[in-house]
């Protein structure tokens, strides 16, 4: 069993590479987006309302982000079969990466305490890192309000 590290994330600081399971069943790595910016967005669950509004945003608006060499991650802890579903059904454009056990979520520090329907549980917090073509994490959102969001990432990304 290998001992887990706690890292940091923090503006203007180089953000560990890290590998996670993608939609096409295969794998992302993002020491292989070296060389272009990455919008990284956290959303906490499949074909649910806000994160589908989120994810047809991101979509609709990711022809913009390539011109200006930005890739458009998606992150949440569903399953890749449930993000292919998800994929097909919403006709998302980029890549959505699979976290089922959360290494990537702590990472970024997205899992908090939320109140669901009276419950307290841990989810993710809808948030979105924006890293520079060096690797450096240049902005950071959390506490996203989904509709209109993707917008403001890429006038952010259009600004680095």
């Amino acid at each position: 069993m290998s001992k887990s590290v706690s890292v940091k994330i923090e503006l203007g600081k180089k953000i560990p590479d890290f590998t996670a399971a993608a939609t096409d069943g295969g794998t992302w790595r993002l020491r292989d987006a070296r060389g272009s910016k990455v919008a990284i967005f956290f959303y906490p669950k499949d074909l649910t309302s806000g994160c589908t509004v989120e994810a047809q945003q991101f979509r609709d608006l990711y022809n913009a982000f390539r011109k200006i060499n930005t890739l458009v991650i998606g992150v949440s802890r569903d399953t890749s079969a449930s993000h292919q579903k998800f994929k097909i059904k919403e006709k998302l454009n980029y890549e959505l990466i699979s976290d089922t056990d959360e290494k990537v979520c702590k990472m970024f520090d997205v899992i908090k305490e939320k109140n669901l329907y009276g419950r307290t549980v841990m989810g993710i917090e809808r948030s979105t890192f924006l890293i520079n073509e060096n690797g450096m994490l240049a902005k950071a959102w959390r506490k996203v309000k989904a509709d209109g969001h993707a917008t403001e990432v890429l006038a952010a990304a259009r600004a680095l």
